[in-house]
């Protein structure tokens, strides 16, 4: 089966390109950049953006599933650079699907499409989307998230996934931030430190997209359908947070920001970097210290009992394996 990963060369990407190599797959990727493992692999490589409409239809044509999973993340940035990228890049992926007659596709969604500030505990599907939003990131996501599951018809199934917070070896993002920021002595707790929140190790956020991708039909029970994906062992931020930090070789977190302060430290600093247009990312924006001190914690019964997904890593075991990665790959990363 020959199938396409958007972002393939990416955290999450290259893992499901993996597994899926695994499963005997013919896999295709579209990244903006070439990626030597791909090559290494023997994946077909195509580079180019998402808002490139015949590049896209390029890279669908032949295919007969589709990952969604390129998107441009983060917190901080123009509003226009995420619509197009989030947005029309996922409006030209559907429609390349319609083209090329492609009868599954899996978009990789986020959480934060439902988090409005307020705290989330063992919140399932049935979660309305958030009404306003701090940031283009999570707007952007949500918009694109409808356009996926309402494309969804007898022609093409679609089903999307939220997977939260993902962590592991090989992350080039939230790992590094944390390590980097604690080297530097800019890293603090927000908030009180009891706040919840869910995790997802990488292995386990490629397996529950292999899980969906197995069960996606027309007129399947998961399709046109979104799911919220985690290890389902909620814990305590900033424990979490420490055990990073140890599987990286540094001290546990000292000092801490109340929750309040964060957030007006964010609104001013977002001020600031607008009217100045600063383009480097503001240390604290209203939206991170909104996640950093809130509890988001979801109930995953649906995605074990739809999509058939189990997690098989556990946050030990993956704090272990990521640890090894540390050790072996230096500290920095």
């Amino acid at each position: 089966m020959k199938v396409l990963v958007t972002g393939g060369g990416g955290f999450l990407g290259s893992a499901l390109v993996r597994l899926l190599l695994d499963e005997s797959c013919k896999v295709v990727s579209l990244s903006r950049n070439l990626y030597p493992k791909l090559k290494e692999w023997g994946v077909r490589q195509y580079g180019g953006s998402l808002t490139d409409k015949k590049m896209v239809e390029k890279a669908v044509r032949d295919c007969e599933l589709v990952f969604h999973v390129a998107a441009k993340a983060g917190y901080w940035g123009r509003d226009k650079d995420y619509h197009e990228i989030n947005v029309t890049g996922t409006r030209h992926v559907i429609d390349a699907c319609r083209i090329h007659g492609v009868s599954r596709l899996v978009y990789t969604s986020s959480p934060s499409v439902v988090f409005n500030g307020d705290p989330i505990e063992g919140g399932d599907e049935r979660l309305p989307y958030a009404r306003s939003f701090k940031a283009a990131y999570p707007r952007t996501k949500m918009l694109a998230e409808k356009m996926v599951l309402q494309a969804n018809d007898e022609s093409l199934a679609t089903v999307a996934l939220r997977p939260h917070l993902v962590w592991g070896p090989g992350d080039n993002h939230l790992v590094p931030r944390i390590l980097a920021r604690a080297r530097a002595g800019k890293l603090k707790q927000v908030g009180n430190g009891l706040n919840k929140v869910d995790s997802l190790y990488i292995d386990n956020a490629a397996a529950a997209h292999w899980c969906a991708a197995k069960k996606l039909s027309p007129n399947a029970e998961i399709s046109g359908k979104s799911y919220f994906i985690t290890n389902g062992e909620p814990m305590m931020l900033w424990t979490l947070v420490n055990r990073i930090l140890a599987a990286g070789g540094e001290k546990e977190l000292k000092g801490s920001i109340p929750a309040g302060v964060a957030y007006y430290v964010g609104a001013v600093l977002e001020s600031i970097y607008r009217l100045f247009r600063i383009q480097s990312e503001p240390r604290m924006t209203r939206f991170v210290a909104k996640e950093l001190s809130s509890s988001h914690w979801f109930d995953i019964s649906a995605a074990r009992k739809e999509l058939g997904y189990q997690p098989k890593v556990s946050i030990e075991e993956g704090l272990r394996r990521l640890q090894l990665y540390l050790q072996e790959n230096g500290r920095s990363h």
